[in-house]
């Protein structure tokens, strides 16, 4: 006979969100367990934010010597990339990163840590492959997301890779098509270009990255253009496999017919939420078109039930301080069920690592309301940024015509990661244009061109209300 389970919380899947979600639960007082059934070590640690960082670094290190011409400093010796030692560096220290994962996961007592794939039977029950059956008062669902394929890369066998894969290679290989020019296909496409790898990258629809500014779109278009052969609408007619390699016909930038030879194809084209096989539909809940339960972004409730969800299994925001954030208060609302509580959605910041960086803060410009206005800065000529030759990219910042307050940004430029802390942090404080302008910046650093663009915002918000000036008047 199966054996089974009966606790308070139960979470699937040992991420971020669902070790934070555990963690949580027990804080509260509730009995819990954690269910994995893949390899154990975030999302971050093992193929995200942290390799793709360690990849980044050498990158930057290979292109600090290019560029040091352009300050009259010149490396006589002819500068190499050891691909063999770059992978190496960057597997040893993901290692290490996932390491300090999976010591915490062992503190968990073994009897709160079961291993095996869930499913659900119905809304306060999961039957756990090979493993137990759990009654729970409330679920948890963290189990986060996988690379997403489309099907004309499907036939490429092993000369298809995903970010996952990038991480476990022995060496660089000498040529990438990238296909996705998103947040993943924009941080390792430039960094392999950097790092000596052919590299194309190919999109569809022209958007870039997070960007939904047409002027800074244009701006970050420049900037990446300039280093590696960049089409994000490209129109591609074959995509063939010829023994080691991958034949791509397309058209290029300038219209011109191409057909080239790849060693592999990167396939950085979304990430769907791992939600298909947990037996959804036998918890009767409301789903949206990717069948992921509809839930409250305050509580991380899916309707009035019982179940939660959190991470990038929620497919809202899928950044590691989000998904932190979102597992502990589903945890805490699934521990205090049904006296669930709202509770604070830090204002939203998305930073991609690429140079010059990229930056969104708040919801950006696609969902900016109509009476919104824009201050912007190019900083081709700032100041700060032309001594450290890192004079690329722009800004742009919104406001609110009839009260000034700020509603976000969209950036690329230099110390954008920076650049978009300060703004996040005047944004979640409610803080008007004219408020901001009252903050220190200091002479010279990159923040002047932030400043810039402030006072531009600041005498746009004026004119707007200009006319109901007068009119009281």
């Amino acid at each position: 006979m199966r054996n089974s389970v009966r606790v308070d919380v139960a979470v699937i899947g040992a991420g971020t969100a669902g070790l934070a979600a555990w963690r949580a639960a027990r804080a509260a007082g509730a009995s819990a367990v954690i269910v994995e059934g893949g390899p154990y070590g975030t999302t971050c640690a093992r193929v995200g934010c942290m390799p793709s960082k360690l990849l980044i670094a050498a990158a930057e290190a290979a292109h600090a010597i290019a560029r040091a011409p352009g300050f009259g400093v010149h490396v006589d010796a002819p500068v190499s990339v050891d691909g063999r030692e770059v992978m190496a560096r960057v597997r040893r220290e993901r290692d290490r990163f996932v390491g300090f994962v999976l010591d915490g996961i062992e503190k968990i007592p073994a009897a709160e840590r079961i291993t095996g794939f869930a499913r659900f039977v119905d809304r306060n029950t999961l039957e756990v492959e090979g493993g137990p059956r759990i009654f729970a008062r409330s679920i948890v669902i963290a189990t986060g997301s996988r690379p997403s394929v489309p099907p004309m890369l499907q036939g490429l066998g092993d000369r298809l890779v995903v970010n996952d894969d990038v991480f476990s290679w022995d060496d660089l290989p000498k040529s990438v098509a990238v296909f996705g020019p998103g947040v993943i296909g924009l941080e390792l496409g430039q960094a392999l270009a950097r790092l000596g790898v052919r590299v194309v990258v190919l999109g569809r629809g022209g958007r870039l990255g997070p960007i939904t500014d047409p002027v800074v779109q244009q701006a970050a278009r420049k900037a990446f253009s300039a280093e590696l052969l960049l089409d994000p609408d490209a129109h591609v007619s074959r995509v063939e496999r010829d023994g080691d390699q991958v034949i791509v016909d397309y058209v290029g930038p300038a219209g011109e017919p191409r057909s080239e030879r790849f060693d592999f194809v990167l396939a950085a084209t979304g990430r769907a939420p791992n939600v298909d096989r947990l037996g959804l539909e036998m918890a009767g809940l409301q789903r949206d078109a990717r069948g992921v339960p509809l839930f409250d972004p305050s509580t991380l409730q899916a309707g009035d039930s019982s179940v939660f969800i959190a991470g990038d299994a929620a497919n809202d925001v899928p950044l590691l301080h989000e998904a932190a954030d979102e597992g502990r208060i589903a945890g805490e609302n699934a521990a205090r069920f049904p006296q669930v509580k709202a509770a604070l959605r830090r204002a939203r910041l998305g930073v991609v690592f690429t140079d010059p960086q990229i930056a969104i803060v708040g919801r950006g410009f696609a969902s900016l309301p109509p009476h919104a206005v824009a201050g912007e800065v190019s900083f081709e000529d700032q100041g700060r940024a032309r001594v450290m030759l890192r004079n690329r990219g722009h800004l742009r910042v919104y406001a609110s015509a009839e009260t000034g307050r700020f509603l976000g940004a969209e950036m690329v430029g230099p110390d954008a990661e920076h650049i978009g802390h300060l703004l996040a942090w005047a944004l979640q404080a409610n803080m008007t244009i004219a408020q901001m302008l009252d903050m220190p910046f200091y002479h010279p650093v990159v923040e002047e061109g932030l400043r810039t663009a402030l006072r531009d915002a600041d005498a746009r918000v004026r004119e707007a209300q200009q006319p109901r000036i007068a009119a009281v008047a």
